[in-house]
């Protein structure tokens, strides 16, 4: 049985991808240090609690067992957050990711699978975007993804490192289960907490600014279903496995929503009301957010399936209740 190593595989998206890894017959390792993921998130039997800026314990666990590729989850991802304490964002993301890199070569292990973000190409300059479109983030978070995509690039050219960076665009729901999904602290994911407005955690959600060129006024963006993008994870180490040489490919809906219509649509699937309140726009937002998904789709084989709003927020919603989050 082939294993992989899941860095951050006890977080939202992690934690997904190592359900659906053990479906597929993989047998996965999760290493986290659990400054933002949840123990009882890992469902796989074997979990090491550490940090990738520990090189000493990467060694030992590649000197321990044979591990065939690695899946990367472990980046810190709160843009504000990374703003005002960029030096923790480059330490965690980049320094971590170097470390893994580094003890991947000398334990001659050649395939990552990378999950990267759509603010590495910052203020888009086209609708949609593809893969194509310059690399310009505007805030540390996503200058670290870039980093981290740069050094797997030279890894790469240098090393023979084989890659697969995943740009995400909006994910969202839970599985079909209701087992996983969404439990940030604090919560600054949009489905997530218009939910706990719906469910009385919160007294209200903010709009920040409904003045934006869209059909609403709010900022317009591209939702993706945790479950389509862990496929598109298994689809991409297949295809490493295979002796592909990997590559970059955004995962979106290729679907525009407002945050408006985000709200709407938790209004009709909790069946509660929603205080909603309009306050001032964030710096660095950009109005529409749309992705292009067409490489992934024919180089990876990769069908989203879940691509319905109604979907993805109904799914979150299940997980809440059963978690006990809502009531």
């Amino acid at each position: 049985m082939t294993t992989i190593l899941v860095v951050g595989g006890a977080g939202y998206i992690g934690s997904h991808a190592v359900k659906a890894l053990m479906a597929a017959g993989f047998t996965p390792i999760v290493l986290d240090n659990l400054s933002r993921g949840h123990r009882d998130a890992v469902l796989c039997p074997d979990f090491i609690q550490a940090d990738l800026t520990d090189r000493k314990v990467l060694d030992r666990v590649f000197g321990s067992v044979r591990i065939d590729a690695v899946m990367h989850f472990a980046a810190l991802t709160y843009v504000g957050e990374s703003v005002e304490d960029p030096g923790r964002y480059y330490t965690n993301n980049v320094v971590g990711c170097i470390n893994l890199l580094s003890a991947m070569r000398k334990a001659e292990i050649d395939k990552i699978l990378f999950s990267s973000s759509a603010a590495v190409y910052g203020n888009p300059r086209e609708i949609p975007i593809t893969e194509d479109h310059p690399r310009d983030p505007i805030n540390p978070y996503g200058m670290t993804k870039y980093v981290m995509e740069r050094a797997m690039e030279d890894f790469s050219a240098a090393y023979g490192l084989r890659f697969v960076s995943l740009r995400y665009f909006n994910a969202a729901g839970a599985d079909p289960d209701g087992e996983l999904g969404e439990r940030h602290d604090p919560e600054t994911h949009l489905i997530p907490a218009v939910l706990m407005a719906a469910g009385g955690i919160s007294d209200e959600i903010v709009i920040f600014g409904d003045d934006y060129p869209t059909p609403d006024g709010t900022c317009v963006r591209d939702y993706v279903h945790i479950t389509d993008l862990v496929d598109a994870h298994l689809l991409a180490l297949e295809g490493l496995n295979a002796g592909g040489m990997g590559g970059c490919y955004n995962l979106g809906s290729e679907k525009g929503h407002s945050v408006n219509e985000v709200i709407e649509t938790a209004k009709a699937v909790t069946g509660r009301p929603i205080t909603v309140r309009v306050g001032p726009r964030r710096p660095g937002d950009p109005s529409t957010l749309i992705a292009s998904s067409q490489k992934a789709k024919e180089e990876l084989g990769w069908c989203p399936i879940h691509t319905d709003l109604v979907d993805m927020v109904g799914s979150a919603w299940r997980f809440m209740l059963r978690r006990g989050i809502v009531q």
